[in-house]
C-alpha cells in the first residue's frame, strides 16, 4: 500500500509539473476491504474496473460489482506438442514456457504431448524439469516415460499452479488436445508445436483463447512482447478488450460530427 501511495505521489508531481490536474491519478488511502465494496457500486464515478488480485477477489467482484470489468480469472495455459513437431524445438519451448518464470499468468501449467512423439520428447523434458526441481504430475502414459512423475488427478488439469509444478498428459493427437484445452483451459494462452501448417491453422482457429500461439512459448503473451506497452492485465473476457490490456483497451471512442444544417432524407 505504501509503495503504491509513493508511486502515485511521484506521478502527481509529474502531472503538476506538466500543467495537468494532479487529481487525474488517485490511490485509495485504505486497504480495508469494505472500501472495495463501496467502490464497485459507484457507477456515477467509475466507468470500468480492472481487478488485479487472487481468484477470490475476482469472483467477489463478479458477484457484487455494478460496474463493467476487464478481468482475467485463471491462466491455465497449455503447450501441445504435435507428433509432427521438431523434438528439439518442443523441448526448448516446453522448458521456457514452464520455467522462465513460474508465477506469471502466461506460464504453461499443462503440457500435452501426442502419443506418436511422447517417447522421444517426454524423457528429455522430464529430465530438464526434474533438474530444475519442477514437480511433474502425469497420466499413466507419462509416468511410464518419466519414472519420477507423480499420478495426476482430475483437478490437477484444472489448476493454475503459479509454482514449479506441471501437469502432463499424453493424447492421441490434435483432436484430443483441442478437446482437453476446451474442457480444462481458461481461454488465456495456448500454444502448439508442429511442423504441419494445416494442423497449426486448425489449432489457431478452434482453440478459443485470448492468445493462440504456433511454435513459440506461451510466455510471449504479454503487453510488452506484443508491442502494446505497459500492461494492466490479460483479459480472458470477449468484451470489450481481450488479451493483454494496455492503453488502447482502456480507451473508448467518441464520434464527432460537424454539420452545416444537413438533414437525413
Amino acid at each position: 500500500l505504501r509503495s503504491n501511495q509513493a508511486i502515485a505521489a511521484c506521478v502527481r508531481e509529474g502531472l503538476k509539473a506538466a500543467g495537468l490536474p494532479e487529481a487525474a491519478v488517485q490511490v485509495v488511502e485504505t486497504a480495508d476491504r469494505a472500501a472495495v465494496g463501496q467502490l464497485i457500486t459507484m457507477h456515477q464515478y467509475v466507468d470500468i474496473l480492472v481487478p488485479r488480485g487472487g481468484k477470490e477477489l475476482i469472483e467477489r467482484l463478479m458477484r457484487e460489482s455494478k460496474i463493467p470489468m476487464i478481468k482475467h480469472l485463471d491462466g491455465v495455459c497449455h503447450l501441445y506438442v504435435d507428433d509432427r513437431a521438431d523434438p528439439q524445438m518442443a523441448v526448448r519451448l516446453a522448458d521456457n514456457a514452464k520455467t522462465q518464470r513460474y508465477g506469471t499468468c502466461n506460464a504453461m501449467e499443462t503440457l500435452l504431448v501426442a502419443e506418436g512423439i511422447a517417447a522421444t520428447v517426454l524423457p528429455l523434458i522430464g529430465k530438464i524439469f526434474l533438474e530444475k526441481s519442477v514437480q511433474i504430475r502425469g497420466d499413466e502414459a507419462t509416468r511410464k516415460l518419466i519414472k519420477d512423475a507423480k499420478p495426476a488427478t482430475e483437478q490437477d488439469y484444472y489448476t493454475e499452479w503459479l509454482a514449479p509444478i506441471v501437469s502432463i498428459r499424453v493424447v492421441k493427437g490434435l483432436d484430443e488436445a483441442i478437446a482437453h484445452i476446451a474442457k480444462y483451459g481458461s481461454q488465456h494462452t495456448d500454444a502448439i508445436v508442429t511442423g504441419d501448417r494445416a494442423r497449426a491453422e486448425r489449432f489457431l482457429r478452434e482453440v478459443d483463447s485470448s492468445s493462440v500461439i504456433v511454435n513459440a512459448s506461451t510466455r510471449f503473451a504479454d503487453g510488452y512482447e506484443y508491442g502494446l506497452g505497459a500492461e494492466i492485465g490479460i483479459s480472458t473476457d470477449k468484451l470489450h478488450a481481450r488479451g493483454p490490456v494496455g492503453l488502447e483497451g482502456l480507451t473508448t471512442q467518441k464520434y464527432v460530427v460537424l454539420g452545416h444544417g444537413e438533414i437525413r432524407s
